[in-house]
């Protein structure tokens, strides 16, 4: 016990002792640092000035370090909370949708057709093959019947017509005197002073003359005609089509200078295969569009023709439409509808929410956010709108029209509904102007 108590007490002295040493040790600094603060500042020390902008400096760069710690800290914890922890096949996919239609549909068939004039004439020289010396005309200009369109230089048949009715004039002469001396020598023939032959022989002179006479007058008739046709005139009333050639221009029997035609009643004209027989009935109703102006208008049928074309195995036929006006231009295209059938119940979706093959359509149905691949028999097809039976495509199923590339059949969706469908382009109703069509395959 004594051994252990005598331990202690020297601990607890080495303790004090390393006390007292502190102690004496800071007094002594302190001591330094009054002498220091109180010793005057010498050639080469800091002035206070100084030192206060460094202590501003340090202060400055640690505020601007601080305020970069705290702005990297907020980013990151701005970062970690827009992470998407949800995998993208998980997410649903944005699509825009249309819901279906309950349309009653009727098959048709469409056909290209041409506007012709009621009646169109070339107009030209038949006879003489001449140099043009006028064309008083242009297309678009107005003419009347028997006006003068266009003139040809005439000198040669005006020339020989003139030398042609010399020679009937001669001619007849000669007749006059032959007829004179057969009905002299009859007058003797009583008395016996002349032949019988001789008479007859005069008589058949006569008679010759006569003949020739008449040959004359029927060159002079030819040549009045070449000359006649060197004055060209409008067949009809109506309006100038083409003008084909202008003065100087050389042309022969049969070239159209100028063309006429009429336009207060226009043709359309359709050549349509020949298994539609059946319904180019005559007085059966049609839609016409017409391209140039994009018009649409409601005729029937006017004519067909009986025979079908051995070469194209089509058959033709006629529409009828009064146009007062002359609104419709010669030549224009025509697209021709006609309703075959009985209307039946079908739903419509636009054409660009199905992918058609073979009389199929794949499609995409929404149902509880969830898409699902549907193929279905496609019923009927007009303008930009197909058509399903309402057993397979109920009325307001939700069809997929924008986002199908990218969809699986029972992915989820996020669906857009389109405020209305867009327009399938069937033809109109009324016989209103639509809007112009750049070629068929666009609205009308």
């Amino acid at each position: 016990m004594a051994c252990c108590e005598d331990v202690l007490r020297a601990s607890a002295d080495r303790v004090q002792t390393r006390k007292l040493s502190s102690c004496i040790w800071g007094r002594h600094a302190m001591s330094a640092a009054e002498t220091i603060t109180a010793q005057p500042l010498g050639p080469h020390a800091e002035p206070p000035q100084d030192r206060h902008r460094q202590l501003i400096a340090v202060g400055a760069i640690s505020a601007g370090a601080a305020v970069l710690v705290l702005g990297v800290v907020l980013l990151s914890v701005r970062a970690s909370h827009q992470v998407n922890r949800v995998p993208l096949e998980a997410a649903p996919r944005p699509v825009t949708v249309v819901a279906a239609q309950s349309t009653p549909y009727q098959d048709t068939r469409t056909y290209v057709g041409a506007v012709e004039p009621w009646v169109e004439a070339s107009v030209g020289p038949q006879y003489i093959s001449a140099y043009v010396k006028t064309v008083v005309v242009r297309p678009g200009d107005t003419v009347k019947r028997g006006q003068i369109v266009a003139t040809l230089d005439c000198s040669n048949p005006n020339a020989a017509t003139r030398a042609v009715q010399m020679q009937a004039r001669a001619a007849g002469a000669r007749v006059q005197a032959a007829s004179d001396e057969a009905a002299r020598l009859s007058t003797m023939l009583d008395g016996g002073f002349v032949a019988p032959n001789e008479v007859e022989q005069k008589n058949a002179v006569s008679l010759a003359e006569g003949a020739k006479l008449l040959e004359t007058k029927a060159n002079v008739l030819k040549t009045s005609l070449d000359v006649s046709d060197c004055v060209l005139r409008a067949p009809f009333d109506g309006e100038v089509g083409t003008r084909n050639f202008d003065p100087g221009a050389f042309v022969h029997p049969g070239a159209a200078i100028v063309s006429v035609v009429d336009r207060d009643t226009m043709r359309v004209t359709v050549d349509a295969s020949e298994k539609d027989l059946g319904a180019l009935a005559p007085s059966t109703m049609v839609q016409i569009d017409i391209l140039a102006t994009g018009s649409h208008l409601s005729a029937p049928i006017s004519r067909r023709a009986p025979r079908v074309d051995p070469s194209t195995r089509t058959i033709h036929f006629e529409v009828d439409v009064p146009d007062p006006g002359r609104q419709y231009p010669v030549g224009a295209t025509a697209i021709v509808h006609i309703a075959v059938g009985k209307p039946v119940p079908a739903t419509e979706v636009p054409i660009y929410a199905a992918t058609q093959d073979e009389g199929k359509a794949k499609l995409f149905v929404v149902e509880h956010d969830v898409a699902h691949a549907k193929t279905l028999r496609v019923t009927g097809e007009v303008g930009g709108a197909v058509y399903f039976a309402l057993a397979t495509l109920p009325t307001g199923s939700l069809v997929v029209t924008e986002g199908r590339a990218l969809l699986s059949d029972g992915d989820r969706v996020l669906a857009h509904v389109e405020a209305e469908a867009p327009d399938s382009g069937a033809p109109e109703d009324d016989a209103g102007p639509g809007t112009r069509g750049g070629g068929y395959g666009r609205a009308l």
